[in-house]
């Protein structure tokens, strides 16, 4: 095998590679001797077949296999002998008019990670900004839970139903004057301004009374589940059973035993323990972004443009599927458009702190163990369908770059952590608003970033201007391996009942 190095610009690497005729053809003979044992053919005892033959029937799906095998086998050479870092899958070219019995010319082209320097980490300052959560806070969560725990008691009779009243109903929906089925219930209880029923249903009943016989008229809306409803003008006739306004909640042991709680003190101890790890987390994403602010300003070194080029894919793919759901999308698009080299600007920041990372974790021995590796595969697993699960692990397990995709973000965070542990860190308390101000702050201030104050779609985008996890692992940075994915179970459109149906509010 011969490797001649034809060019080295920067990052850029190109070699030609040249595979004898003579070691494919050994190849191509060594694996037709292996296969002629289990070759079954007319006329032949079994493992009898001639090797001729064998070459004969399956030597073009043979050659294809060796050729692979002997190409995999020359990139890793020619990565070790080299000493090569690819950013990303070198890519590979057969020259043209290849055929059987001649030599494999390879073109190979690639990008190496940059050498990049340690920093030394004494003298690290980090401020971590910390939310206390007041009694008051604890009080108001109590409180919503009780507004949604609404104890109903019959209306004085004749009263005139209101929004936040429930009223006990009767109905039959009929299309053109036929009942539709699924369109007809008995004692539904319908909390008016709860926006639970079909656009027009519940505000065409505000003013009705125990008692009352009314019919009201509906549209369906257009993306309603049921086909044969879509976009359909509907009637309802309805009985108004009984009319009933939300009685007072009291908070105390036995609201919360109603919770399956033992007590008051219980519910307001899990609620704070909820509140703080909130808080806590917010004030996790303050200090990442302080430390990746300070370790971008100290370093500035040439990216892989491949690399770039595939986070900034990412982080466009995901503005425009935003700016779509605008409600102006066209305005949304033209905006991001406009500011398409700042978050250009972004994807380059991110690999380069990702490399940053991935250099000070190996540096320092940060590693990912096998039973937190374990967990992980368990948990990705998880979001297929059960028939697909193993099939996922066996494919994260015979590919290095799948796997080393799915531990980034963990090894991420634990270089993180390493360095958290390292800084000289102070604490200042702050108030909750405070401490959403000081992470937007941090956003704006972001070097490669010049984000303008407002935006709409591309504003969550942008907020993601940290070090891309595949990088930081020393992964195949930044572009996503090719999962395979369980076909989502489709879901039943027609609903039991038709206005009750909550996928009938629009959004």
């Amino acid at each position: 095998m011969q490797i001649v190095e034809t060019s080295n610009e920067g990052l850029k690497r190109a070699f030609s590679v040249t595979i004898p005729a003579k070691d494919i053809a050994a190849r191509i003979d060594g694996e037709v001797a292996r296969l002629a044992p289990q070759v079954r053919m007319p006329g032949f005892r079994p493992g009898k077949v001639p090797a001729n033959l064998v070459k004969k029937m399956h030597g073009p799906a043979v050659h294809q296999d060796v050729l692979n095998a002997a190409i995999r086998e020359a990139m890793d050479k020619l990565v070790q002998d080299h000493k090569l870092r690819p950013a990303m899958q070198p890519a590979v070219t057969l020259g043209e008019g290849y055929d059987q019995g001649q030599d494999a010319a390879l073109t190979v082209e690639l990008e190496v990670l940059p050498e990049v320097t340690v920093p030394a980490l004494d003298g690290l300052k980090l401020e971590k900004l910390v939310v206390p959560v007041a009694d008051a806070e604890v009080d108001e969560q109590v409180a919503k839970i009780a507004s949604g725990s609404k104890n109903f008691v019959d209306a004085k009779k004749g009263k005139k139903a209101e929004n936040g009243d429930q009223l006990i109903i009767d109905f039959t929906g009929k299309l053109d004057g036929v009942e539709f089925e699924g369109g007809s219930a008995q004692d539904t209880a319908l909390e008016l301004g709860a926006e639970r029923f079909i656009p027009g249903f519940e505000e065409q009943l505000v003013g009705v009374k125990a008692g009352d016989e009314k019919t009201i008229t509906v549209t369906f809306p257009e993306d309603y589940p049921a086909e044969n409803l879509k976009g359909q003008a509907a009637t309802f006739d309805i009985v108004v059973k009984a009319v009933k306004i939300a009685g007072e909640t009291a908070i105390d042991d036995d609201f919360a035993k109603n919770l399956g709680l033992e007590s008051l003190d219980q519910l307001k101890g899990l609620l704070r323990g909820q509140l703080e790890q909130e808080t806590a987390g917010l004030t996790r994403t303050q200090m990442k972004r302080q430390l990746l602010d300070v370790l971008a300003a100290g370093h500035d070194f040439d990216v892989p443009p491949s690399m770039v080029e595939a986070e900034f894919s990412q982080i466009w793919q995901q503005l425009t599927q935003e700016a779509t759901r605008e409600e102006d999308p066209a305005a949304a698009l033209k905006e991001i458009e406009d500011e398409k080299e700042d978050y250009r600007g972004i994807a380059v920041r991110r690999v380069r702190l990702g490399l940053l990372l991935s250099e000070i974790g190996q540096a320092n021995g940060v590693e990912v163990s096998q039973q937190e590796m374990q967990m992980l595969l368990q948990q990705a697993a998880q979001q297929y369908r059960p028939e697909d699960r193993q099939r996922f692990v066996e494919y994260i397990q015979s590919e290095p770059l799948a796997a080393a995709q799915l531990r980034a973000p963990l090894y991420e965070d634990k270089v993180v952590d390493f360095l958290f542990d390292k800084a000289e860190v102070t604490e200042r308390e702050v108030t909750r608003d405070e401490l959403q101000a000081a992470i937007e702050a941090e956003e704006g201030a972001a070097p490669a970033a010049a984000k303008p104050a407002k935006k709409a779609a591309p504003k969550k985008a942008a907020k993601k201007d940290e070090a891309p996890a595949e990088a930081a692992a020393e992964a195949k940075p930044a572009k996503k391996a090719a999962a395979p994915k369980a076909e989502k179970a489709e879901k039943e459109a027609a609903p039991k009942k038709a206005p009750a149906k909550k996928a009938a509010k629009k959004d």
